[in-house]
C-alpha cells in the first residue's frame, strides 16, 4: 500500500462521524487522558460544521471510502498575533509511516499561507514521539511554554512553525 492509495480532502458533513471514531481511538491508543485533550472537546462530534468559518480548514485522508485520518488550521484561540493552530492530526495505524503525515502538514500550512498567517503553533504530548519526530521533519521548533489557550491543558510539548 502507498501514499496513493489515500486522498487528501476537505472535510465533508458525512466525515463527522468516522473522524470522531478516529480521533478517539488513536487519543486511547496513545494512551492519551480523556480530559484535556481533544476526546472531551464537544467540536469533535462535529468537525465539519466546526471549519465552516473564515480562515479555517480541515482535511480527511481517506482510504477505500473510508476516513482513517486527518487535520486542520484555524486562528490560534486567545493569541493577539498572527499565529494558526494545526489542529486534531490523528491517523490510524494504516496511515503512519507512508509520507501521508508530510503531505497533509504541507496542505494545511498552504492554506494557513493562503488565509495571511505568520506562524503555525501546534500542542502534543511527548510520548507522541513518532507526531513529534514528524513536526520537527516539518520544520516545527519546540517552544517553553504554551500560546493562546487551546483548552487542552494535558498537551504539554508546544511548537512553532515560520509559515514563509
Amino acid at each position: 500500500m502507498t501514499s496513493a492509495d489515500f486522498i487528501i480532502r476537505e472535510i465533508q458533513p458525512k466525515d463527522n462521524k468516522q473522524l470522531s471514531e478516529v480521533i478517539r481511538s488513536v487519543i486511547l491508543e496513545m494512551g492519551a487522558p480523556k480530559i484535556g485533550t481533544a476526546y472531551e472537546d464537544k467540536a469533535t462530534d462535529s468537525m465539519f460544521e466546526n471549519y465552516q468559518k473564515e480562515k479555517v480548514a480541515y482535511f480527511v485522508v481517506e482510504h477505500n471510502n473510508i476516513v482513517v485520518g486527518g487535520a486542520g488550521i484555524a486562528k490560534l484561540d486567545n493569541c493577539e498575533d498572527n499565529i494558526c493552530e494545526l489542529q486534531k492530526m490523528y491517523f490510524l495505524p494504516i496511515v503512519r509511516g507512508k509520507g501521508i503525515g508530510t503531505k497533509l502538514i504541507t496542505k494545511c500550512l498552504e492554506k494557513a499561507k493562503e488565509f495571511g498567517f505568520d506562524n503555525c503553533y501546534l500542542e502534543t504530548m511527548p510520548y507522541m514521539e513518532a507526531a513529534r519526530k514528524l513536526y520537527a521533519k516539518n520544520g516545527f521548533v519546540n517552544l517553553d511554554k504554551p500560546m493562546g489557550n487551546t483548552g487542552h491543558y494535558s498537551c504539554n510539548v508546544w511548537m512553532l512553525k515560520k509559515i514563509n
